[in-house]
């Protein structure tokens, strides 16, 4: 429990959040033994002159993505899955004991910059439901976004995955694939945008704005093999 805490207070520390309260309630009749829930939310206020409205994107803006570091937090029932089915033991597997346990990266502070000088026109966290699920919520009608999977820069726990027999329609909506947070920008805001970024998740475009009916459209094929 005490863990639990240190990583939420470091989340918060990171997120420029205020941890205000919670409670721990003791269930035995409710929970398996050895089994805990653990559940939270966050609320936040904008100026709503600083709100990204869809009317800013435009056609012809670039979409970049920002590297994620790893799994985040989605698509964990489907490794657990692969764990059982291949019988993994995480205490003799480095790699994937490393891979499994990582911290998602927190994007906040890179990303209240860009909206304090006014260089974003849209952005999405890409969570549970992949590039196309999050994409497709910041998209005005008449327009959509072009992603040219080739673009995307893999991490080895994706390339792993994929190995085990998960179809690339699996594959793209249910992980990030690498692409923790994309962001809609006018192009000749990219210079400008990129110093506000560590080398390690330097945003890089993997495609534009264009008139169309479907929301977003994936095009060519990821290489699972780069």
């Amino acid at each position: 429990m005490k863990s639990l805490i240190k990583g939420i207070i470091k989340g918060c520390n990171i997120s420029q959040c205020s941890l205000v309260g919670g409670e721990t309630a003791e269930m035995p009749d409710t929970y398996e033994k050895g089994k805990f829930d653990i559940a939270g939310f966050a609320v936040g206020v904008v100026n709503e002159k600083k709100l990204l409205n869809k009317k800013k994107i435009k056609k012809n803006d670039l979409i970049l993505a920002i590297p994620s570091n790893g799994l985040h937090s989605n698509g964990f029932s489907l490794v657990r899955h692969l764990l059982k089915i291949k019988k993994i033991n995480l205490r003799k597997n480095l790699f994937l004991k490393q891979e499994l346990i990582k911290p998602t990266k927190i994007y906040v502070k890179e990303i209240l910059k860009l909206t304090n000088k006014d260089l974003l026109n849209g952005c999405a966290n890409i969570t549970g439901g992949g590039i196309v699920d999050n994409l497709k919520r910041i998209i005005p009608d008449k327009l959509s976004a072009e992603i040219n999977l080739n673009k995307i820069r893999l991490l080895k726990i994706f390339k792993w995955l994929k190995q085990n027999n998960i179809s690339d329609k699996e594959m793209l909506k249910t992980f990030n694939c690498g692409v923790g947070f994309c962001l809609i920008i006018n192009p000749k805001n990219i210079k400008k945008i990129n110093k506000y970024f560590s080398k390690e998740y330097k945003p890089y475009v993997i495609g534009k704005i264009c008139t169309g009916k479907e929301k977003v459209n994936l095009n060519g094929y990821i290489d699972w093999n780069q």
